[in-house]
């Protein structure tokens, strides 16, 4: 597992009983996280200053115990990123991403000219906003246009109000299926698929059914000599290495090296790590070094 241990204004306090005690800034929140099955040592939470309730109809309610603002801002490195407790427990951003910015970031900033990069289910923008960091021309795309304006706010606190990041409010597999008719190609591409969705017009993309003919698209979008390829999942029941597979035979012929696994947080005065969700990563570059070897 890889964590994400470098973050500043974020940490898990402690977690139990289905539930995670967050510090985001200097706001603390308890939410429910389903990969907490382990018992809660201490007897109750403490302090915090939100409580998100699970209804057993769906959804839920924050119970506060002081007034917040509506949002607030975090930082990670040299970006900033807009929080806000929403009505399905969610806070806009998912601090164990930050490895695969890292990683990203790195590649971006060794390669020549600005590449290009495309950012598929790209939420508000937590990828979108390290890959112009790092110097990427980025397309964003989004089904939710209220999460294209969330990643719009976040390139504006990270002061990337200038830099070249298309936003796009689309179905991600109609508009990689207009990209391949434009042919139009890409330097990387980012994506992380739900684990079920429904288009504007009833579509329905289910992870394990759709996630194969997908890629087969994305593949004809990227360009031959392209840097990366990225696929974030968080969806129950599936392995790194059944992702892994599928990126490796789709991307066969290209070279490069796949890599899979978990990605998580460190739990603060504690031995444990959350996991949250699974990677799977292809690089050029490092396959490259490696044969010079």
């Amino acid at each position: 597992m890889i964590l994400a241990d470098t973050w500043q204004d974020y940490e898990i306090l402690e977690c139990g009983d289905g539930m995670k005690k967050e510090r985001w800034g200097d706001v603390v929140l308890v939410r429910p996280d389903p990969q907490v099955i382990w018992p809660l040592k201490s007897k109750n939470w403490g302090e915090f200053d939100a409580f998100y309730h699970r209804s057993k109809k769906g959804g839920g309610h924050w119970e506060y115990q002081r007034d917040l603002p509506e949002s607030w801002t975090i930082r990670y490195e040299d970006a900033t990123f807009k929080i806000r407790p929403t009505d399905f427990k969610h806070t806009g951003l998912f601090p164990e991403q930050a490895v695969n910015w890292n990683w990203f970031g790195e590649i971006i900033r060794k390669a020549p000219g600005s590449p290009r990069i495309l950012n598929l289910f790209g939420y508000t923008g937590g990828a979108t906003i390290a890959a112009a960091r790092a110097g990427a021309q980025v397309c964003h795309v989004d089904a939710a246009k209220g999460m294209v304006a969330w990643c719009r706010e976040n390139a504006a606190l990270s002061t990337l109000h200038d830099a070249p990041i298309r936003y796009i409010v689309d179905d991600c597999v109609k508009f990689v299926e207009r990209e391949i008719r434009r042919g139009n190609q890409y330097d990387g591409i980012i994506m992380d698929p739900p684990s079920y969705g429904r288009g504007k017009k009833g579509e329905i993309w289910q992870f394990d059914r759709d996630l194969w003919r997908f890629l087969q698209k994305c593949r004809q979008i990227l360009a031959p000599n392209a840097l990366f390829f990225l696929v974030n999942a968080y969806t129950t029941g599936i392995s790194p290495t059944i992702v892994g597979n599928l990126v490796r035979e789709t991307l066969s012929g290209l070279g490069g090296q796949v890599a899979s696994g978990e990605i998580g947080l460190p739990i603060a005065n504690s031995l444990n790590a959350l996991p949250c969700g699974l990677y799977t990563r292809w690089e050029r570059a490092r396959a490259a070094k490696k044969a010079k070897s």
